[in-house]
Order: C-alpha cells, then sequence, then structure tokens
C-alpha cells in the first residue's frame, strides 16, 4: 500500500527508501509493509464482525510467521492458525494468548499434542478418526476437554494449481463428505468423553480468484450440518470455511473483492439456518491475503548474459533458496529495477542456486538499461517465500524487515555462515 516511485525513479516502501535498504541490510532482503498487513487483517475482522453472530479471523500461520507478528496479532485480537509445534512455540514465544489458536495439520505429534494441551491451545482441527482417538486419549490423560472441529471435504475442486487444491475427496487431508465417512467421524466425535465437538471445517485451496468456490464449500458445510441436525440433533456453534482467497501476483490476477465474499456466505447462514436455532459463527483463515502483498524481496542483479537462443538472463544474489514458488508449481511474479523504468527488453530473472529450475520469472520486459549491481524488486513475495525457504547450497536465509512511517524494524536476523555449520558434529575418526 506505500509502495511508490520518487522523481528519481527510486522505489520507497512504508517511507523508507529502496536503497537506503539494501545498503542497512543487504541483499537478498525480505520486506514487510506494516500498513498493508494492518489493513488486510482490520478488512477481515471488519467483515467478520458484521456477521451475527460475529465471526472471527484465523490467521494462517503457515503463510509467514515470527514472533513480532505473532505480537501484532495479539495486539490485533485476531485468531491464529497453526500446524505445528514450532508455529506454537513461536506464537507463544511472541506473547499470542493460546486460546485463539486452531491447532491444524494433517499429522499431529504426540509431542505436539501434548505441548498443546498442556499450553490451552483453543479448538483442535482433527483430520483423522486415528487423530480424533488419540486426541481424546491424550486430553483424558491431560485431565482437559479439548474443543474441536472436524475437517472435511467437501468433494470440490477449486480452480487453481494442483498442488495447493485440498477440497477434492482424493486428498490426504480430512474426511471425506462421502461413503459415510464424515457422518462416522461426527458419531465418534460426540462419543468420545474428552472432545467437545463444536463444528465443522473446509478448506478447498489456495489462490482461488473466484467468488463461487467459497460459497460452494459453506453450502456444503451447511446442508451437511442440517443433516447431521436432522439425524442426531447437533448443530454447531462454529464454521470455519478455510482460507485461500487469492492475491494480485500478477496485473491479470483479479481477486474478488473480501466483502462480496462474506456477504455471499453471510446470506447462506441465514437460508440454511433452522428456523429454532442460531447461525453458526463463521471462522475464516486468511493467510496469503493477509501478508503476500505485504512483501517484496530485493536482490541485486549479479550477472547478465545472452544464450545462443537469444534469451537473455539476468542472474540475481538469490532465488529458489528464498522462494521455491516459481520451482515448485511455477508460482508467477513480477519485478521491478530500483531507479529504472521502462519495458525495453524481454529477459528472464534467474537465481543463484545450482539448479536449472531456479528462475524466479520465466520472462518478462525490463528497462533498457538494467545492468548489473542494480538492485530489483520481486513484488508479492510476503507469503510462503520466507517460511518455505531452505539452505541449498549452504546460503544463509535473508532477514525481513518491516518498514512503517520512514522507520524499519527488524523482525527476523539474517543468517550468517557460522550459523549453517552451528548444528553440525566434527569429523571424529571411527
Amino acid at each position: 500500500m506505500t509502495w511508490r516511485r520518487d522523481d528519481a525513479h527510486r522505489i520507497w516502501i512504508g517511507g523508507v527508501s529502496v536503497a537506503e535498504l539494501v545498503e542497512t541490510f543487504g541483499t537478498p532482503l525480505y520486506v514487510m509493509d506494516y500498513a498493508t498487513v494492518v489493513d488486510r487483517l482490520g478488512r477481515y475482522q471488519a467483515a467478520l464482525a458484521a456477521c451475527d453472530p460475529p465471526g472471527l479471523p484465523y490467521y494462517a500461520g503457515k503463510a509467514f510467521l515470527c514472533r513480532a507478528l505473532a505480537g501484532l496479532l495479539e495486539e490485533r485480537g485476531v485468531g491464529l492458525d497453526v500446524v505445528s509445534g514450532g508455529e506454537l512455540a513461536t506464537a507463544l514465544a511472541g506473547g499470542f494468548d493460546p486460546r485463539r489458536i486452531l491447532f491444524h495439520g494433517n499429522v499431529k505429534t504426540r509431542d505436539e499434542i501434548a505441548y498443546g494441551l498442556a499450553q490451552g491451545v483453543g479448538l483442535w482441527a482433527v483430520d483423522s478418526l486415528d487423530e480424533l482417538a488419540l486426541l481424546d486419549q491424550m486430553a483424558g490423560a491431560a485431565g482437559v476437554k479439548a474443543a474441536i472441529v472436524l475437517r472435511l471435504t467437501p468433494g470440490i475442486e477449486a480452480h487453481t494449481h494442483a498442488f495447493i487444491r485440498t477440497g477434492q475427496f482424493d486428498t490426504k487431508f480430512g474426511l471425506a463428505m462421502a461413503a459415510g465417512i464424515a457422518e462416522g467421524a461426527v458419531d465418534a466425535a460426540l462419543a468420545a468423553p474428552h472432545l467437545d465437538l463444536v463444528g465443522y471445517h473446509a478448506h478447498i485451496g489456495s489462490q482461488i480468484l473466484e467468488v463461487e468456490p467459497f460459497l460452494a464449500n459453506l453450502e456444503r458445510l451447511l446442508g451437511f450440518a442440517r443433516d447431521q441436525y436432522q439425524r442426531l440433533g447437533f448443530w454447531p456453534e462454529v464454521l470455519d470455511v478455510g482460507g485461500g482467497l487469492g492475491v494480485r501476483y500478477t496485473p491479470e490476477d483479479d481477486p474478488p473483492p473480501l466483502e462480496v465474499v462474506v456477504e455471499g456466505m453471510r446470506e447462506l447462514l441465514r437460508q440454511w439456518t433452522p428456523p429454532d436455532r442460531s447461525p453458526p459463527r463463521l471462522y475464516m483463515e486468511p493467510g496469503r491475503s493477509v501478508v503476500a502483498e505485504a512483501g517484496v524481496t530485493l536482490y541485486r542483479v549479479g550477472a547478465i548474459k545472452t544464450v545462443p537462443s537469444g534469451r537473455r538472463y539476468l542472474a540475481v544474489d538469490g532465488g529458489m533458496g528464498d522462494n521455491i514458488r516459481p520451482a515448485l508449481y511455477q508460482a508467477p511474479y513480477r519485478a521491478e529495477v530500483d531507479g529504472k523504468v521502462g519495458e525495453a527488453v524481454a529477459a528472464t530473472l534467474a537465481g543463484r542456486y545450482c539448479e536449472s529450475g531456479d528462475i524466479l520469472i520465466a520472462e518478462q520486459q525490463w528497462p533498457a538499461d538494467v545492468a548489473v549491481g542494480d538492485v530489483v524488486a520481486v513484488l508479492g513475495t510476503g507469503a510462503y517465500n520466507y517460511t518455505m525457504a531452505s539452505n541449498y547450497n549452504r546460503v544463509p536465509r535473508p532477514p525481513v524487515v518491516a518498514v512503517r512511517e520512514g522507520q524499519a524494524r527488524v523482525w527476523v536476523e539474517g543468517e550468517r555462515w557460522e550459523d549453517l555449520y552451528r548444528l553440525d558434529r566434527p569429523w571424529e575418526p571411527w
């Protein structure tokens, strides 16, 4: 939201120039715009608060999480969705209230369940019958009753990449609304003495750019809820429709307004709720749509070459180690050059890692005078970039810096070479 160029075409984010950022922190560098994060969170809070009863966003920590962000989320009063003991520990270290944490994941280890129960996690998303039995047994041993939602798969295939599509029946996630599987899970949950079934959950995928899949998902959940109400007399307090709202990675991406999606959901809740019941509380799990467009990654061009086919490569000092998404599922990005504008030269933005697939942008038009040493800003990298980063080729992971009103603050320290072998054990002769 705070991106601008000055008269010399220099890029500024959060009131701080890109030139100052790279001079202070080096490259590669993740930059997060505080104003954009707060704006996106506020929109989710406002849209869901307008529901009756008021709903709540549970920010999906897998998109990006660190102690500072956990503190900001706590300050804003939203919920938090975690999928591992590590994410839970990070949230708690950042001062986040465990009562507003939803513990997700299709495999939760015994250690993670014990940790979550001991810390007072407020809600669990149960992904399988095996997990349901284990959580019930461990909650009983801990002397607590765990509130749960059942993660269901509604049989909806969202129009997105297969690797981030999760709502179809043939998936590792959840309990299918088919062949009596989901109904059996409801029976088991209601019979479990140490579990409190409060509702249902379904997430159909990520980077969805249409309204209809979200409404179809909620309609499937509501239809299932009504069936179970007629069969068992159980009506949910909560319906969690997951996340997945797309963002604008390229000019061609046109996500629907969040408010339109939520208003459609509010109407469905009114239509499907039995007359003698209250509508369930609506939860959503935004991750990408909160932080993706808040982030940019800054690189410096290290080499430019043209191969015999005529393709021109701009090679930078980062790549698949700090952004695996283009190599993993052909995620598109766009970039701009600090201090230079124009679209005169076609070129591929390549990384430094020892893989031919280390390509950040397959082809884009660049300023004619782009040169070695220029700083390139790849846009929309706030989600699933740092969290999926690796040390491939023993390259340190970059720092994360947040910017706001002319100030830059480190949220995550960058790694150093010595960090890469800190856990290594020295050679000892056998």
